[in-house]
């Protein structure tokens, strides 16, 4: 006679999640909690320092600048995700996604600031004659 099937019954609450790869603390506990995380503490000092200079900056074309330091700082946060095994709590995703993300926020930063008025960095051909067609009268 055959034994009757088990089947594995699903939990019915979580009890816990998994966290992503590599968001073990970059350092030891022998070192004081920003230390630990170092890489998500230079990619927020980065930050701060770029808003910063946005809210500070009373140059032409300032708020430029800190938004160009602000958009390399995310990528900074990319290419750290992409190198280093553990970056603590950089880490949110899978390695993979948290690249792509932020190198897409980082590059749109970028290039929104690259094509911010008045006088752009850069320029598209093409978004002006977007432009035209919704109405925009041409430059």
């Amino acid at each position: 006679m055959t034994e009757p099937r088990r089947t594995r019954r699903r939990p019915v609450k979580t009890t816990g999640t998994i966290p992503p790869e590599g968001s073990a603390a970059a350092l030891g506990r022998d070192h004081a909690l920003p230390v630990r995380q170092w890489p998500i503490t230079v990619v927020l000092l980065v930050v701060g320092a770029g808003l910063a200079v946005t809210w500070f900056a009373d140059f032409k074309d300032g708020f430029k600048y800190g938004l160009l330091i602000v958009g390399g700082g995310v990528l900074l946060g990319a290419l750290l995700r992409l190198v280093l095994p553990e970056v603590g709590m950089l880490a949110v995703r899978s390695r993979f996604t948290d690249v792509i993300v932020l190198t897409f926020l980082g590059v749109s930063i970028v290039l929104l600031t690259l094509m911010a008025q008045p006088n752009p960095w850069l320029e598209f051909p093409l978004l002006d004659n977007i432009g035209q067609l919704i109405g925009r009268p041409r430059r």
